[in-house]
């Protein structure tokens, strides 16, 4: 299956775009998780943050290690000459990086315990699932084994999503 043509220029802005949104969020979120602690958190909180947390870093430094340096890309348009990275986490998900991303201002929502910062982080998922699918129109149309690849992982959560 090939995808629709896209404006390339256009969707190198939109790319830009979701990048500042996107980083813009996660420092919104680590002041509010920052501001929100209480002189004396309760365990459960703190024990769920730092789950979440530690999740989040592991998962990214795992997907860090399975790119090669020249190969990562902060905005959603594959780099000259980058390679389908199609083993560790990456053999389950496609965006592994996001993932750590979500699961790490998670646990700065969970600290901030506020609407505010629950919208924030439902505000960054839309972000990053926008930027996702605009880095899949990129990545199928670069790779040749990209639409196989989706078939058999999830974007985001292995066996959900």
């Amino acid at each position: 299956m090939t995808p629709a043509p896209f404006d390339v220029r256009l969707a190198r802005g939109l790319g830009l775009l979701l990048v500042a949104c996107q980083f813009g969020l996660m420092a919104m979120l680590v002041v509010m998780g920052a501001l929100g602690l209480k002189p004396w958190p309760s365990w459960p909180v703190l024990a769920l943050a730092a789950v979440l947390a530690a999740a989040g870093a592991a998962l990214g430094l795992a997907a860090m290690a399975a790119n090669r340096p020249g190969n990562f890309n902060i905005h959603p348009a594959p780099r000259e000459g980058a390679h389908l990275v199609v083993h560790g986490p990456y053999r389950r998900i496609r965006h592994p990086m996001y993932a750590a991303v979500l699961l790490m201002t998670a646990a700065a929502a969970v600290l901030a315990a506020s609407l505010p910062a629950a919208a924030a982080w439902a505000a960054l998922l839309a972000v990053l699932l926008a930027k996702s699918g605009l880095e899949e129109r990129w990545l199928a149309a670069h790779h040749a084994g990209y639409a196989a690849y989706c078939r058999r992982t999830h974007r985001l959560l292995p066996g959900l999503y």
